[in-house]
């Protein structure tokens, strides 16, 4: 990367009440502040830009800084971003590369490979990443069936949309993973324990039936 003259960077999300100013206020203020000061000598390093507001907005924001960085700035950046639609630019701008994170699905989880190549991704993990930082799995359930509506209705169009937002089900409706699998093998066994009907030697007897059951 070489020798800089300035560094700046843009990372992080958090308020300011003391001033009266919203997150979302904090991250352009200092966007503004290094789009303002920034030269072919910098080094810029910005996160997330345009998230703590609507998804277009903020889209529009994130998009209109990438550009100003490559064609007025000219600096070197790191522009990290959730937004998909950004990776376009790479064919727009000369000196704008895309890269991802390695991600690796397995049996329905997602493993972080921490391995940075060049390319675009193309999907979000929002959800998977909710799971693993532990959001009851009701929560979960529905957040997939949300999602999977939404990109139903981006694919058919605005009013099919709509349409598809208004007839999800409330949250209460939406089946817990529980109640449409039924009770797993290692449940139903528990449930048919009679505790005070064992003797010592049925009791250890069970005890190994039911490690058994687990490690399947």
């Amino acid at each position: 990367m070489g020798l800089v003259g300035q560094l700046f960077s843009r990372v992080g999300a958090s308020d300011d009440l003391a001033r009266g100013r919203s997150t979302f206020m904090v991250e352009m203020v200092e966007t503004a502040a290094i789009l303002n000061q920034a030269d072919s000598k910098s080094l810029v390093i910005l996160d997330e830009i345009g998230r703590g507001t609507a998804t277009y907005d903020g889209l529009s924001i994130a998009w209109a800084t990438l550009e100003h960085l490559h064609e007025v700035n000219q600096a070197r950046a790191l522009f990290a971003t959730h937004y998909h639609e950004l990776t376009a630019l790479s064919k727009s701008l000369a000196n704008v590369e895309n890269a991802t994170v390695r991600v690796k699905e397995w049996e329905g989880e997602v493993v972080f490979l921490h391995e940075v190549h060049k390319g675009s991704a193309d999907r979000s993990y929002g959800v998977q990443v909710a799971k693993l930082a532990g959001l009851p799995e009701a929560v979960i359930e529905r957040a997939r069936v949300v999602l999977g509506t939404l990109e139903s209705g981006d694919r058919a169009g605005s009013e099919k949309k709509q349409s598809l937002m208004d007839d999800l089900p409330l949250f209460s409706a939406t089946p817990s993973p529980k109640s449409a699998q039924g009770p797993s093998q290692l449940e139903q066994a528990m449930e048919d324990i009679h505790p005070d009907d064992l003797s010592p030697k049925e009791a250890l007897k069970t005890l190994y039936e039911l490690k058994e059951l687990l490690e399947r």
